[in-house]
């Protein structure tokens, strides 16, 4: 994505059967821990664990390739924190340490590559659509999709992702300007003012309204 929002390209990166195994393995966790507790499963949350580690390898190194195949100077990130026990289920806990590690894994390649990494806040970055139109509506079925008000579908991660590039891009145009001329730009775009609820149509309009006051 470019500073205007121009997005040059874009990539699912999935690994359907290494998630499968790991679901699966889940699955066999949950049916053991109903027939003989939770004290058997030990030996399984490991295999699972070293499962989830292998996963974040992958979707890291790819992530650094498509990234360097595009030239990218700035990988994003929504925000995590880092540090500390991660609480919940036994499977959400797993599902954000692997986000973790991908995180760290991806920031280590990425800083040989000479790229940087740089990280915006995860507030509302799924549950607003991307063009603007407000809160999405989760599909039942199908979590992944999702229905904006205007009734268009569209895939969740997708729409996140426009929000995430934007959210940087946002920051990072003003940030160096002036007090009054930030001022001035964000009484013309006001959502921009709040980094938890600008989306990706935000930047289109913020970018817009800076080449008019260029031109003016």
């Amino acid at each position: 994505m470019r500073s205007d929002g121009t997005v040059l390209g874009r990539r699912f990166i999935d690994h359907p059967s290494e998630k499968d195994r790991m679901y699966r393995t889940l699955g066999r966790i949950r049916r053991s821990q109903r027939e003989h507790g939770s004290a058997q499963t030990q030996g399984r949350w490991a295999y699972t664990k070293r499962l989830s580690t292998e996963l974040g390898k992958k979707i890291a190194g790819a992530i650094v390739r498509y990234a360097e195949e595009n030239h990218a100077d700035v990988i994003v990130f929504e925000y995590l924190e880092m540090q500390g026990k991660i609480s919940g289920k036994k499977k959400q806990k797993l599902h954000l340490w692997r986000k973790r590690d991908i995180q760290r894994r991806c920031e280590h390649q990425a800083h040989r590559k000479e790229m940087r990494i740089s990280r915006i806040c995860a507030w509302n970055t799924s549950r607003l659509a991307y063009d603007g139109s407000g809160a999405v509506t989760r599909d039942r079925e199908n979590h992944s999709l999702c229905t904006f008000q205007t009734g268009k579908r569209y895939n969740c991660d997708l729409s996140a992702s426009y929000n995430i590039g934007a959210r940087y891009f946002i920051r990072e145009l003003l940030k160096p300007l002036p007090a009054t001329e930030r001022s001035l730009l964000e009484a013309k775009v006001p959502p921009v003012k709040r980094r938890t609820s600008c989306v990706y149509a935000d930047l289109r309009k913020l970018h817009s309204e800076m080449e008019l006051l260029k031109a003016a």
